[in-house]
């Protein structure tokens, strides 16, 4: 079997192309000297042996050092692999190596130029026999001058220009140029947004994985010659606002080589056809600059979804496990718990809304071509896939010319094919050397994206970005907060912790919105700095809106701080792995109060027990109500709903029973069987009473309505249900003193963040009760 050489050198790190990149400027500079050294003898030389004149011998002079320099370059860079400088913070190293890049390009040109027309000038000589070189060359320019001067032949030009292009021009040109004006080039040096690689922040993996695949797409050299293949392109797959677009971004400001963008809904046109010959556009474009800046080109196309869907209709719409979970945690705003089905929902619905197609495109279709976008994005989509494939084939007229004048010589049977090994032929054409590499950026699921696009040798390589975690935002913190004047308290590692814990599913540029609203805050009340309390309050504002200035009644007031405090409370008791974050009774957005926790863990499945504390949680309001008032509000509306859907779920979905219970004496006569019946009959009974039984919406997805529409399932959920009410009931009957702690600082403070709440509950002292289910009395009346 064959092995790789393991002498094979292997991809050079960021400090040796940086001691690479030096050594080239050391010889360019020696190179430079060797040809100003040399420049006296080339003078004398054109000076006496062609009698040129003072001035023009200085010219010549300088154009040919000038050329010998170029030409020294581009012999370095034929035979020294190009040194990559992606994530190199010498500006002045970058700075130099965009401008050699352009130098290589421009004299690669110069030098194509001299020898095509140098060639064509020599034909014209041999044919000419009595004149000499420079006057074949004089005679030519003299022949060009005439033909501009004609206006015969611009006659003709302007003709077929007109009979060929303008009819075009005039029908699909403008909504061609619509699609073609979302193109947009950068070269090095002009892709400038200020953003750096060490900026996208909370995307550890998701950074370090781009960083490897771009060193190889700059400097792979060595890892092709070891048999390695290059990636072609890359897929970036997340939520809105996890910084996909901005790593994009971060690639083109550091990445030396040319980059080309384009939206996804930009290859949606009006008419067919036009799709893909914007792809066709897209690829020349991307072509062109890569041969003009060292044979490299990334294009980056975001929302690729919006042509790169499935070529069949999937046709199901399935409810997802994340979608009841997200639904049953935040029914009303009232309590949130953040997890990653959470974060992943939140961002979902915090996306802009997404168009296909532009919307005067969508228009001129309803109106003038109905029904002519149902077959627009295929064509697009086809020709992308050709595209993506052959970006590395020869260039057709080099094919066909090489084709055609094969063929001719073949069929004159008089010129062999070869004589000896000196073949007789012109070779086939290579490969323009171009590499191009494609970046998608995405908010689907991949599954809903065609698989011949997300296909090794196309996207192949994928990069998931995932919602910001606790850890995630505080890094993110550390880069906004050093940008905004703040208080030092903020600096601390337990500040920093403590911010990440409040900002439950924030988004970077949430993250940077909200440093921004504390100091405009802390500067209105003649502040220079900001402190805690200013990004508290920019938090709040950020996420649930303004707070309502109406004072609300003093004993409605009271109720709701009871109402939260039973949340808090059954959270703090059975919620061991949920850390809070927040307690308010201000009036925010729709809600009067609400209570948020955070996973202390990133975790990625749930226990029985798991979701019954949840179910506790989520009743404890209830249950303080009734242990209160002997009644309960119209405000656990919300609460029953995530609690009849999360049971529904797990009894449904989840395989899940109620709990089993221990029976250590009997009803009367009864056996343990017929005491544990009764008492599952009477979790039943207080289940189905809370339980939401309204309709609607609600129920039109499955598994709910499968489970609430069986009688076994609705009573296994019910008992379920009534399980944890029960639970929450006594913890708040055998707490009263620690919900009117609780509801007590809440009426003083209003709201309180982080630490504050877990000082709180931990200050108090609490009792977790034993209860008899055989006792009548622990049985409440509801």
């Amino acid at each position: 079997m064959a092995t790789a050489d393991v002498t094979t050198p292997m991809l050079r790190s960021s400090q040796e192309s940086v001691a690479l990149a030096g050594q080239l400027r050391r010889l360019a500079r020696v190179a430079t000297l060797v040809a100003v050294l040399t420049s006296p003898a080339a003078y004398f030389f054109f000076r006496n042996d062609d009698h040129y004149s003072v001035t023009k011998s200085l010219i010549v002079t300088a154009v040919t050092v000038i050329a010998f320099r170029g030409l020294v370059d581009l012999l370095i860079r034929r035979l020294i692999p190009w040194p990559s400088l992606f994530g190199t913070e010498d500006a002045r190293l970058r700075e130099e190596d965009v401008v050699n890049r352009r130098r290589a390009w421009t004299w690669r040109f110069y030098f194509r130029f001299a020898a095509l027309f140098g060639g064509i000038v020599t034909v014209f000589w041999l044919a000419s026999g009595n004149r000499s070189w420079f006057g074949t060359f004089t005679h030519g320019l003299s022949v060009i001058g005439r033909l501009a001067h004609s206006g015969a032949f611009w006659m003709q030009i302007v003709v077929v220009f007109f009979l060929f292009i303008a009819n075009f021009l005039i029908f699909m040109g403008p909504m061609m140029l619509m699609g073609i004006s979302q193109i947009r080039g950068y070269e090095p040096g002009d892709a400038e947004w200020g953003v750096k690689l060490e900026d996208v922040r909370g995307q550890v993996e998701a950074k370090e994985e781009v960083r490897r695949v771009v060193t190889l797409w700059q400097s792979g050299e060595a890892f092709e010659r070891a048999g390695g293949k290059r990636e072609r392109g890359l897929l970036f797959l997340g939520a809105p606002g996890t910084g996909k677009t901005m790593l994009a971004k971060a690639i083109a400001t550091g990445f030396n080589s040319p980059f080309v963008s384009i939206p996804g809904s930009g290859f949606a046109q009006t008419f067919i056809g036009i799709d893909a010959l914007i792809v066709r556009f897209l690829a020349r474009k991307a072509k062109k600059l890569a041969r003009k800046w060292g044979g490299q080109c990334i294009v980056f196309i975001d929302e690729i979804d919006a042509v790169g869907m499935r070529r069949q209709a999937l046709g199901n719409s399935r409810t997802r496990e994340e979608d009841v979970i997200f639904n049953a945690m935040e029914a009303t705003g009232d309590v949130v718990i953040e997890n990653r089905q959470w974060r992943d929902k939140m961002f979902e619905l915090r996306a802009p809304e997404r168009r296909s197609a532009p919307a005067w495109i969508e228009r001129v279709n309803q109106g003038v071509f109905p029904g002519m976008m149902g077959g627009m994005g295929q064509l697009a989509l086809n020709q992308l896939l050709v595209v993506m494939d052959g970006i590395d084939n020869p260039p057709f007229m080099r094919r066909f010319l090489t084709n055609r004048i094969n063929s001719f010589l073949d069929a004159t049977y008089i010129v062999p094919r070869r004589i000896g090994r000196v073949s007789l032929r012109l070779r086939p054409p290579r490969p323009l050397g171009a590499q191009i590499y494609f970046i998608g950026a995405t908010n689907v699921p991949i599954e809903r994206l065609d698989p011949a696009l997300v296909r090794p040798g196309r996207m192949g390589r994928h990069v998931w970005f995932r919602t910001p975690t606790k850890d995630d935002r505080v890094d993110v913190f550390d880069l906004y907060l050093g940008k905004v004047a703040h208080d030092s308290e903020l600096d601390t590692p337990e500040a920093r912790d403590e911010i990440g814990r409040m900002t439950n599913g924030y988004s970077p540029a949430m993250i940077d919105q909200v440093c921004s609203m504390a100091l405009t805050h802390a500067q209105h009340d003649g502040r220079a700095v900001f402190s805690r309390q200013d990004l508290v309050e920019a938090m709040t504002t950020i996420e649930s809106g303004t707070a309502i200035s109406i004072e609300p009644v003093p004993d409605e007031l009271r109720a709701t701080a009871i109402h939260e405090a039973g949340h808090a409370l059954a959270s703090h008791v059975y919620q061991t792995r949920i850390e809070p974050t927040r307690l308010s009774v201000r009036m925010r957005g729709g809600s009067l109060g609400h209570f948020y926790g955070i996973q202390q863990e990133e975790r990625f499945s749930r226990w029985r027990s798991d979701d019954m504390a949840s179910l506790t949680m989520i009743l404890g309001a209830m249950a303080a109500e009734h242990v209160f008032y002997g009644e309960n509000s119209n405000g656990v509306g919300g609460d029953v709903q995530s609690t009849t859907q999360l049971a529904a779920y797990m009894v449904g979905a989840s395989a899940m029973a109620p709990e089993p219970i221990q029976i250590t004496k009997s009803f009367d006569d009864e056996t343990a069987e017929e005491t544990r019946e009764r008492i599952m009959k009477r979790f039943e009974k207080i289940g189905v009473q809370i339980m939401n039984r309204t309709g609607g919406s609600m129920y039109d997805v499955d598994p709910i309505k499968g489970v609430l529409n069986d009688r076994d399932k609705r009573a296994m959920a019910a008992q379920i249900i009534g399980q944890a009410y029960i639970r929450a009931y006594h913890l708040m009957a055998a707490n009263k003193p620690a919900i009117d702690k609780i509801a007590d600082v809440l009426v003083e403070q209003r709201e309180l963040y982080g630490d504050d709440v877990t000082k709180l509950l931990k200050s108090i002292p609490v009792t977790k009760p034993d209860v008899d289910l055989t006792a009548e009395e622990t049985w409440p009346q509801i």
